[in-house]
């Protein structure tokens, strides 16, 4: 599997979690977006829907998770 740019970086262990699902995404933006969730997850915001993860992450739409 041929990886074109490295992921972006989210909190550490996070990270660390999500490396080990590393080679069941085909693409750096299906991981990108897994690693997204995770972090929406455990953020303190009240619903953890996704156009407020998108918010929390700083993704400017929704569509990408």
């Amino acid at each position: 599997m041929f990886w074109g740019r490295e992921p972006a970086e989210t909190i550490k262990f996070v990270d660390d979690y999500c490396a080990w699902y590393r080679k069941l995404f085909p693409e750096v933006r299906s991981f990108e977006a897994f690693k997204y969730l995770h972090v929406g997850m455990i953020s303190e915001i009240k619903r953890k829907t996704l156009p407020e993860i998108a918010r929390v992450v700083g993704l400017g739409n929704e569509q990408g998770l």
